[in-house]
């Protein structure tokens, strides 16, 4: 028997079988991985070997329509913009899925309208729906959504979204926790690092307000300070450091923060002297910086927890209540 079909006609799951010596519900089976189906490791091995040399791939479409439902997990792709700590969580999120049998999906598209987002989302028909920025989530959103059969919505945010597994998170906590230290260190005029880059505001406008709530307290002046991540821009505004009139810095993050320290030290800056600096993260980059980087680490539950708890939703409609996700000030060198 041919190993291959012709480049003309698309393989299907009959291939496989006759390659395989099967039927087509045993390649389902084993291809699906249908749990209580009772199909021998050795023939099983025989399916996915034919499969593989037959470069056949099972159509998520038709696997959705069989089972009821899909398996797809979206993620609005926002969370790209939020910098390495976000990006490795969901590398971990899209592991522990995986072995769930989920697939993740990140998607691209920007909206100003949080419903139009939702019926974005819902043309895919996914399973579930994790939202980071989940602070534009709302009861409409999650209307849309469960209409479009998304069994299971999951969001961080600052307040309880309707319709929604709410996870509180609130990014004012890190603005607030930066401010904290850099007042209680003596610093009155505090600047905070507000991104250029395309995305980031839904993060860095909640930090900023959660800094002036701290400052407005204790008679201290936070001032935002716009820095796209480049060298060029990071050092022009070290260049007019000085007329910014600022002894404190919150730098958004620890990647930001390494930037403008990096800058601050060029111009001849001392810091923690003249200008003390604080990152949030606590990436690995924040310890190795000269002086390390003071920083507000984020408490965020484990990935394998976030995936067992979406699971739950998807099954059963209902998860125990998560608790709040924490920060923490780590204290080193920069201020």
């Amino acid at each position: 028997m041919a190993d291959s079909t012709p480049e003309s006609r698309t393989v299907t799951s009959a291939d496989v079988a006759r390659l395989a010596g099967v039927s087509r519900a045993t390649v389902s089976f084993v291809l699906n991985d249908t749990k209580g189906a009772r199909v021998s490791a050795a023939t099983r091995e025989r399916v996915l070997d034919a499969a593989r040399r037959l470069g056949y791939v099972p159509h998520a479409a038709a696997r959705s329509l069989r089972a009821g439902r899909s398996n797809l997990v979206l993620i609005p792709a926002s969370v790209s913009a939020m910098g390495r700590l976000a990006s490795e969580w969901i590398d971990d999120l899209h592991e522990a899925l995986h072995r769930r049998g989920y697939v993740t999906v990140l998607h691209a598209g920007r909206f100003g309208d949080p419903a139009e987002a939702a019926r974005a989302w819902a043309e895919l028909r996914p399973v579930a729906v994790l939202a980071l920025d989940g602070d534009r989530y709302t009861a409409p959103t999650a209307d849309v959504l469960a209409r479009a059969g998304v069994r299971a919505q999951l969001a961080f945010a600052a307040r309880p979204v309707p319709g929604t597994y709410t996870i509180a998170f609130d990014h004012r906590d890190l603005g607030a926790a930066a401010v904290e230290h850099l007042i209680a260190s003596g610093r009155t005029r505090i600047g905070v690092i507000m991104p250029k880059e395309r995305g980031l505001a839904a993060f860095a406008e909640p930090r900023l307000a959660g800094a002036g709530e701290v400052a407005a307290r204790h008679m201290a002046t936070v001032v935002p300070v716009e820095l796209a991540y480049a060298h060029e821009d990071a050092a022009a505004l070290a260049r007019r450091w000085a007329e910014l009139g600022l002894d404190g810095v919150f730098a958004y993050n620890d990647e930001y923060a390494a930037l403008l320290l990096h800058a601050l030290r060029g111009q001849g800056i001392a810091v923690p002297g003249e200008v003390a600096v604080v990152g949030a993260d606590d990436l690995v980059l924040a310890g190795l910086q000269d002086p390390p980087l003071t920083t507000v680490r984020i408490d965020m539950p484990s990935a394998e927890d976030i995936a067992a708890r979406l699971e739950e939703l998807v099954e059963s409609g209902s998860a125990e209540p998560a608790p709040r996700i924490e920060v923490r000030l780590v204290r080193r060198g920069s201020a």
